[in-house]
């Protein structure tokens, strides 16, 4: 024990959490492993905050009893009067050991060092994945998804607007290791809308259920009754894609099935490459649950069709939830499918699913990992629902506060370093991290299709 750390005083008066009241002293910041020992015991703690008034304190949470098995994470207990000693390398590989933390993404950042590990199983709950601009977000994204893809058999659909995991099948030729040969043996696919079959991204508007169908037609039940109707009717005998469907309408007696015509035509669904025809639609290939598939959605020529095949496919999981086969749906730019100021009305319907995916996916299978620059952009009904946390670079202070809010669990002493992250590195809270902790993400083993293009130089 040194000097220092000798000569500070610990208590815990509830078993979970620990304060030093005067810790001038302390080579400790937030984010450090540390042992404390009182009365025989010797218990494992997480510093979280180095509080910023004289004298200066530290405050943390208690992880559990260090005993000769390992680390029992269940038993923690209260004392007065404890010392201090860092953690060595060898008590994190136990901790690591106990809780199955078994995903190696990186270099921890916080004392004392070593690997940084996640625990895979604990992907059961959704996931927000957070950075601005510039943070190394997506790559290292793609680092966390190409070891679940190794070393899990948890199928992945990745939701991808702007082609940045398209090339996550094709491993680098000097990748080596387990984890590259566990990558080359996987079954990823690729659906891209203009590739050939059976690559090509497509979805069935008559399997689509009636609501969104309506949103899809842009009908009001009540504001368009007539022609809502004529769908409600039309729905349980519709064969075929939308151009059967639109030669049907037209020569119908009815004036309501011929609005309903109209407003296809007008609204140009013909022209949209995302029918299926006589393509395999996207809900029969994740059906197969393949390991992974990436959905190219940046490739179609209006956003509103990217909508048709995300609604499409949500829409074909919660239907068949009561399956319980298990599901990782990867949603990059996550606001393009997940804003509370989205107002199409096929928008507005792929949101509230994925609230409901969020409020009530979880105990079925339907597990979020959800991306983006900013959690403003992201409805607060689906963020107040992840129970894990990526923190990359964030500067914005409005942001950090709001992070702060929706994961308490995740310590403002390390939020509060957000906005001197380097690129790739990222603070990793809940319940997929043994502990909260600061980590430098590994380089990839697969090629990243979106990386930055660089300023021409002279």
């Amino acid at each position: 024990m040194s000097a220092d750390s000798a000569v500070l005083s610990v208590r815990s008066e509830d078993g979970r959490s620990f304060v030093v009241d005067n810790a001038a002293a302390s080579p400790f910041p937030a984010g450090s492993l540390i042992v404390v020992s009182c009365a025989g015991r010797r218990q494992l703690a997480l510093v979280e905050e180095r509080t910023a008034t004289v004298p200066v304190g530290l405050r943390g949470r208690l992880i559990g009893e260090l005993t000769a098995e390992g680390i029992d994470t269940r038993a923690s207990h209260a004392f007065d009067g404890g010392e201090i000693s860092p953690a060595d390398r060898d008590t994190v590989a136990a901790l690591h050991h106990t809780t199955g933390a078994e995903l190696e993404i990186g270099v921890s950042l916080s004392a004392p060092g070593g690997p940084a590990r996640l625990l895979p199983a604990r992907f059961n709950r959704h996931t927000f994945w957070c950075g601005q601009s510039g943070s190394g977000k997506t790559y290292a994204l793609g680092v966390v998804l190409e070891q679940l893809i190794a070393h899990t058999a948890l199928p992945i659909v990745v939701f991808d607007p702007n082609s940045d995991f398209v090339r996550i099948g094709e491993v680098l030729p000097g990748a080596t290791g387990p984890t590259a040969d566990a990558l080359r043996q996987r079954d990823i696919r690729v659906l891209r809308p203009k590739s050939d079959p059976p690559g090509r991204l497509r979805a069935k508007f008559i399997d689509m259920p009636l609501t969104s169908k309506a949103a899809v037609l842009q009908l009001d039940p009540v504001a368009d009754r007539e022609e809502f109707n004529e769908l409600v009717h039309l729905s349980s005998a519709m064969t075929g894609e939308i151009p059967d469907v639109l030669d049907n309408l037209r020569g119908a007696e009815s004036p309501a099935r011929r609005r309903l015509a109209m407003r296809v035509e007008n609204l140009g669904l013909l022209d949209w490459e995302v029918w299926a025809g006589g393509d395999r639609a996207v809900t029969d290939i994740v059906a197969e649950r393949p390991d992974v598939t990436v959905l190219d959605l940046g490739g179609f020529s209006t956003p509103a069709q990217q909508l048709v095949v995300a609604l499409s496919l949500l829409d074909d999981l919660w239907a068949r939830r009561e399956e319980r086969r298990p599901v990782l749906l990867v949603i990059d730019e996550a606001h393009n499918l997940a804003s509370p100021r989205l107002d199409s009305p096929v928008a507005v319907a792929v949101c509230e699913r994925l609230i409901q995916i969020a409020a009530e996916g979880r105990k079925f299978g339907l597990w979020l990992l959800l991306s983006t620059q900013r959690p403003s952009k992201v409805h607060p009904g689906i963020i107040s629902q992840c129970d894990n946390l990526a923190l990359m670079k964030m500067t914005s202070p409005a942001d950090l506060a709001e992070l702060g809010t929706y994961f308490g669990y995740a310590p403002s002493g390390l939020l509060a370093q957000a906005p001197w992250f380097r690129q790739g590195e990222a603070l990793f809270a809940g319940g997929f991290v043994p502990t909260p902790a600061l980590a430098e993400v590994n380089a990839r083993l697969t090629r990243e299709a979106g990386a930055d293009v660089a300023v021409p130089l002279r």
